[in-house]
């Protein structure tokens, strides 16, 4: 829920309010972490003011509790598949008085599912249509489904089977297509697709722009952490080409290449083939759920920040999405970020960030400073509302 301190009045008479609203920083600290260390010190300064308090997860792993964390809502626990096809434990998230459900890839095809048996030539998606369909029941209006984190690389063939899709090889034989399987898939009906997505708008949250195959695509770039060898990517990719051409045979769009299609083991190309739904960078999901722009309004001081402020960063991530939405206004966005890159940080100025502080104090290796964290983020917030008061 949003936090706020006591109202009041503090220095000048102005009740101040701050808006924290941070990526994590990959391997060191989560986003809900960030914005309970900031919120601490500015209650030390600051007593007096309101907080907002927004973490940020970008559709991998812990999105669904950043979503309730920051809005409230309902967490609904789900018996599905596992990526092997086993029964597992699931859930998504119930927002907006139940208007807006959140389902989280990676909660039942994650990558940390199958850690001692990576194999993505076996694993499925399955489990993300049986949360989606469950979440459909429930009357939702909009589906939010978090892509990041995976195991997979079936295309989201699983999540479609799931949903009532039908594939079918090359001897007519129906299927539940895996990684190593789309291979085989001669034929798709959609005519049994669940009547309960009828009226629902799907949302993808997908920050990467791979397609769905080639040396940039979802089994070259990122089926090698998945478990692959060099000899199973090619298998994988060249799975993926002839899903594209069955996809475009059926649907009569040609999406093999569209900007991604290839995240999450190309669940972007599934999401978008068999589910109607819309790509959309993550943080401008993020933005829209929470209703950042209305949030920003009355705000004095907006927190964000980032592992690495890099050029990935410019191309529309977390800090660089809430710059824009905040300049649009005149806020002041101060970004704390793990690094920075000086190149970049002109640019960050350039494109609505007031100011970039870097945590680390000490030319460290990463494997040293990753373990004074906390100390770092603290110290340096410190040091700007010591600035800011």
């Amino acid at each position: 829920m949003f936090q706020k301190g006591t109202l009041g009045e503090s220095g000048g008479g102005k009740i101040m309010k701050f808006v924290l609203i941070p990526d994590s920083f990959k391997g060191t600290l989560s986003s809900v972490q960030i914005c309970k260390i900031t919120a601490e010190k500015i209650r030390e300064h600051f007593p007096d003011s309101e907080i907002t308090e927004i973490p940020v997860a970008d559709g991998g792993e812990g999105s669904v509790d950043a979503f309730l964390f920051a809005l409230g809502g309902e967490k609904v626990n789900v018996k599905v598949k596992n990526p092997y096809f086993e029964d597992m434990d699931s859930y998504f998230g119930l927002l907006d008085e139940g208007k807006t459900a959140v389902v989280e890839m990676a909660s039942c095809a994650g990558l940390p599912l199958v850690e001692k048996r990576k194999n993505p030539k076996l694993a499925t998606t399955y489990g993300v249509g049986q949360l989606m369909v469950e979440a459909a029941k429930r009357g939702v209006e909009k589906i939010i489904v978090g892509l990041g984190g995976s195991a997979t690389n079936d295309g989201g063939c699983g999540a479609a089977a799931a949903a009532g899709v039908k594939f079918y090889n090359k001897e007519g034989k129906e299927f539940i297509p895996t990684g190593g399987t789309v291979i085989d898939i001669e034929r798709i009906d959609l005519s049994g697709m669940n009547e309960v997505f009828k009226n629902i708008e799907l949302i993808a949250m997908c920050d990467i722009d791979n397609p769905m195959y080639g040396p940039f695509g979802a089994s070259y770039v990122f089926a090698p952490q998945k478990g692959a060898d060099a000899e199973c990517v090619e298998e994988l990719d060249e799975g993926m080409k002839n899903l594209s051409r069955v996809i475009t045979r059926t649907i009569g769009k040609d999406i093999g290449e569209m900007p991604g299609t290839g995240a999450a083991g190309a669940m972007g190309a599934g999401m978008v083939a068999f589910f109607n739904a819309k790509l959309q960078m993550g943080i401008q999901t993020v933005l829209d759920t929470v209703k950042f722009d209305e949030k920003i309004a009355d705000a004095d001081y907006i927190f964000t920040g980032e592992g690495k402020l890099d050029s990935q960063s410019l191309r529309g991530k977390v800090v660089m999405g809430i710059a824009k939405r905040a300049q649009e206004q005149e806020k002041k966005v101060i970004a704390v970020v793990g690094g920075a890159e000086d190149k970049n940080i002109k640019e960050a100025y350039c494109m609505g960030v007031t100011a970039v502080f870097p945590i680390n104090r000490l030319p460290q290796d990463f494997s040293v400073s990753r373990q004074y964290s906390v100390e770092n983020l603290s110290c340096t917030v410190d040091n700007i509302l010591r600035l800011l008061k």
